[in-house]
């Protein structure tokens, strides 16, 4: 497993459970030693040694067929939301949120209402500290079309068309691009993209951690915060469907030096 050394230090428990159930888990130091330095290392990896090696990614980035094989496997959100949706209010969702960093969790919850035109799909994208260029992760919302790592869609670059570093306070959705099916839904005015910052969401995990005793994982936080962003908008019988992405537990160090208690 390759993983950005900033990543390992911001997810220690994923780091150490993986270790535990005895994977091989390389630390990459090159670039900002994040998610997509991470994928680098990988795919070098995989053409190296093509005879004895295949590559895998849990997100919807990356060459054919990954983006299609992993919006399928994640499909069963979507499947799962749906029926539970139906049974516990009898109608569908005004709105479906997901946060979308490479955008696997996303594709697999829009999936399921792509054809349902009265459903809102609403992805949310980090904003980072700000909006300027390698302060934030927000392709969707402020990138321009470009190829990284095998696909065409809305990359973080300088003016001469080099990858720009994103961030985010959440490992998950540091990457300065997103899969090529969420810039299609983009292309096509099925999905809105919306930017959420670093503070916005960490208030966000803060608040449904008090009210409901969930710890959402940070980048469940930034759907959350732009539910409450939304929410404002929405008429009274409106209902939201929120994808909850991930627990906080592999966050809870860093969210005990981010969030005063």
């Amino acid at each position: 497993v390759y993983m950005g050394a900033e990543d390992i230090q911001r997810q220690e428990l994923n780091f150490f459970r993986m270790q535990l159930m005895g994977a091989k888990v390389v630390p990459v130091t090159s670039g900002t030693k994040t998610l997509k330095d991470a994928t680098n290392e990988a795919i070098r990896d995989w053409v190296t040694n093509v005879n004895d090696t295949h590559y895998i990614i849990g997100s919807v980035v990356g060459p054919h067929p990954y983006p299609l094989m992993v919006r399928d496997f994640q499909a069963i959100l979507g499947r799962e939301a749906r029926q539970q949706i139906l049974e516990q209010t009898g109608k569908l969702p005004s709105v479906a949120i997901a946060c979308v960093g490479g955008g696997s969790n996303a594709m697999g919850l829009f999936h399921a209402f792509r054809d349902d035109e009265e459903v809102r799909l609403v992805g949310v994208e980090a904003g980072g500290e700000s909006y300027d260029l390698g302060h934030h992760a927000a392709s969707l919302s402020f990138g321009d079309p470009g190829v990284l790592h095998g696909s065409r869609s809305f990359l973080l670059q300088d003016q001469d068309g080099q990858v720009a570093p994103a961030h985010s306070v959440s490992a998950g959705l540091d990457y300065p691009g997103v899969g090529p099916e969420h810039a299609y839904l983009k292309s096509i005015q099925r999905a809105e993209y919306i930017a959420v910052g670093d503070s916005e969401a960490l208030e966000a995990c803060r608040q449904v951690s008090e009210l409901e005793g969930i710890i959402p994982a940070l980048e469940t936080a930034h759907a959350l915060a732009g539910l409450n962003r939304l929410a404002k908008d929405l008429p009274s019988d409106a209902s939201a469907l929120v994808c909850f992405s991930g627990r906080g537990d592999k966050d809870m160090s860093r969210l005990s030096k981010l969030i005063e208690v």
